[in-house]
């Protein structure tokens, strides 16, 4: 099959990665450079790179506008395969590739269409997650799906954790899938059930209720980690959470009441603490818990949340 491959984060390398090994990619579509790090240095994405090393053409886009639509179009491909790209493909460069276009989302759909579906059913609890590969349409994430793939939530994983076992799952869903159309016998059916929405988090997200049980804010914490990231404010500062565990054994807590152990910061919900063990305080490096809350000074009283 000749494909064009449109994709931007590092999930969608074990795809690309996979389908360069079994078929003629004749370009690569990604997002434009952007600017990473402290000193905000213009980056190509994860895609662009492994794609340089393969020696596949990289079609940068930040949208797949006319000129961009025209440039895949002369390729002339047999199926456009998209894996979190970051953009909309719509009519005619939705129909220009023989076979259409299919899109690996990293849900069970309709279950978490849109931009964050692994975070989102992280934040919500679900038992489970899954990767779907669908004939993509002009309806956001609602195409006939050709076969999907479910997987226990891993215990403790964070939303990039989760991600990163999906990717690799969804690479081999996606190669059946297209060895599948390029042999004729690929069958898509009708999504079914109720649709939940996934829109992108946003730094308000990630601001834990330490009034909520700790499963609620232990599960916002997963879904939001590493980005947009969990934080909370103490003495009115802003501080980032980067690693944080159930507690066991620890005697509950008011809800944002703060105690030391000799590993962890405990604070209290409104049912046991949540054990953290990493923070960031805003304008400094990251640090352990611990560490920074006895450089902290009068810290009787000080509460998460306040």
């Amino acid at each position: 099959m000749r494909l064009v491959f449109a994709g931007t984060p590092a999930a969608a390398i074990p795809t690309l990665r996979r389908l360069a090994s079994e078929h003629d990619i004749a370009a690569v579509v990604t997002r434009p450079d952007a600017p990473r790090g402290r000193k905000r240095v213009l980056t190509p994405s994860p895609v662009a790179e492994v794609a340089g090393e393969l020696g596949i053409p990289v079609i940068k886009a930040a949208r797949l506008d006319e000129e961009a639509s025209a440039r895949i179009a002369a390729l002339r491909p047999d199926l456009g395969v998209i894996v979190a790209y970051g953009g909309l493909v719509r009519e005619p460069l939705l129909s220009t590739p023989t076979h259409g276009w299919i899109n690996l989302h990293f849900s069970l759909l309709p279950q978490w269409r849109g931009a964050a579906p692994v975070q989102r059913a992280l934040i919500a609890g679900d038992a489970e997650l899954g990767a779907s590969v669908f004939q993509l349409v002009a309806e956001l994430d609602a195409g006939d799906v050709f076969a999907a793939r479910t997987i226990a939530v891993p215990d403790g994983a964070t939303a990039d954790v989760a991600l990163d076992t999906l990717a690799g799952d969804g690479a081999q869903l996606t190669a059946e899938v297209v060895a599948g159309i390029d042999a004729g016998t690929a069958r898509a059916v009708p999504q079914t059930g109720e649709a939940t929405l996934a829109p992108k988090l946003t730094l308000d997200d990630g601001l834990l209720d330490w009034s909520l049980p700790l499963d609620a804010v232990y599960a916002r914490y997963r879904g939001v980690t590493p980005e947009p990231g969990a934080h909370t404010t103490v003495d009115g500062v802003r501080v980032k959470i980067l690693d944080a565990r159930r507690a066991t054994d620890a005697e509950a807590l008011l809800p944002g009441a703060i105690a030391a152990s000799r590993s962890a910061l405990l604070i209290g919900t409104a049912s046991q603490p949540l054990a953290v063990t990493r923070v960031q305080p805003a304008g400094k490096a990251a640090m352990s818990a611990v560490d920074w809350w006895r450089g902290q000074r009068g810290t009787e009283g000080l509460r998460a949340g306040a």
